[in-house]
């Protein structure tokens, strides 16, 4: 067997044995999105490279038996080739990684615990303004004016956009929401988000209204099981359709493209916060499992009381 016959023979074995059941643990158990699984995929094969070729220097990337010090070496050279943000990412998916394996007991401690990693800047959530959700939300009416988009995919749109911003939700957590989970008024869905753990999400009065509509005149399968958002095959929207549909509208309301189904879920919390909702409130209606993941939200909030106050007040 040639040398690169071998790597890749010692690659399909480490796939197979360490990340495999760690994927199906994240993917079942923690219901992790496919976005997450990818990042993390990412990492676990960045770091077996660099083990392999780099100064790991461990033929075959072992990952048994792995001190603090080797990663504090892939950490050092791992910063002259992606960005920090990015590394904090890889970092959070190799602990998550070795945790896992700690606990089935394959590793006897988590390399990466108490590592430091360069430090990042500081970057406000991206929201829009109400104006700007607004004409957002009115793109799939204007597409059934000018005759671009049939009553059904326009409908299902809104619905998709409205459950977004109306209700909070991740995109992962829209595309498996089943009639079953939500409440017979359509006014409250029970969300099984991050961890398993369920939380309400009061839809609004308009996003309850679309559901109705879409419901009664454009879904076929309503039982429990059924999902909520389809194709025009009536089969469960992907969270890359739903991605991709975003885009759409993104660009019929001259928006940046590069905004993301998640900015909508920024702009929900944002709009809470400014009206005056309580952070706490805020942080169950989420899902965040910490206030302190919640609390940048106060950062925009009070950034934009900033830059009223810096426009309006004569001795600002």
């Amino acid at each position: 067997m040639g040398a690169d016959e071998e790597t890749q023979a010692a690659d399909e074995r480490l796939t197979r044995e360490w990340w495999a059941p760690f994927a199906e643990y994240l993917a079942l158990e923690r219901r992790y999105s496919a976005y997450t699984l990818r990042n993390y995929r990412q990492a676990f094969e960045d770091f077996v490279r660099w083990r392999r070729e780099g100064a790991g220097g461990a033929a075959g990337g072992e990952l048994e038996g792995l001190t603090p010090r080797v990663m504090r070496d892939f950490v050092i050279e791992a910063q002259a080739r992606m960005g920090r943000r990015t590394l904090h990412n890889h970092a959070s998916g190799l602990r998550a990684f070795f945790k896992f394996w700690m606990r089935r007991g394959r590793v006897t401690k988590n390399p990466l615990v108490g590592l430091a990693l360069p430090k990042l800047e500081k970057r406000l959530p991206q929201f829009l303004t109400e104006k700007q959700m607004k004409e957002l939300l009115g793109g799939p009416q204007r597409l059934i004016e000018n005759g671009t988009a049939t009553p059904f995919v326009a409908w299902r749109d809104r619905l998709a956009m409205e459950l977004l911003y109306g209700a909070g939700l991740r995109v992962s957590e829209l595309t498996g929401l089943n009639y079953g989970q939500i409440e017979a008024d359509g006014a409250v869905a029970r969300v099984l988000g991050k961890g398993k753990k369920e939380r309400l999400c009061p839809l609004g009065k308009v996003a309850a209204g679309v559901l109705a509509k879409w419901k009664n005149e454009y879904a076929r399968d309503t039982g429990p099981d059924a999902p909520v958002l389809v194709d025009t095959a009536h089969r469960r929207m992907s969270d890359r359709a739903v991605q991709l549909m975003l885009k759409r509208y993104l660009a019929l309301a001259g928006l940046p493209l590069d905004l993301t189904p998640h900015k909508l879920r920024h702009s929900y919390a944002t709009h809470l916060l400014n009206a005056g909702a309580d952070l706490r409130l805020v942080q169950e209606l989420l899902g965040h499992a910490s206030l302190n993941t919640t609390q940048v939200y106060t950062h925009v909030t009070v950034a934009r009381l900033r830059e009223v106050y810096d426009k309006a007040h004569p001795r600002a």
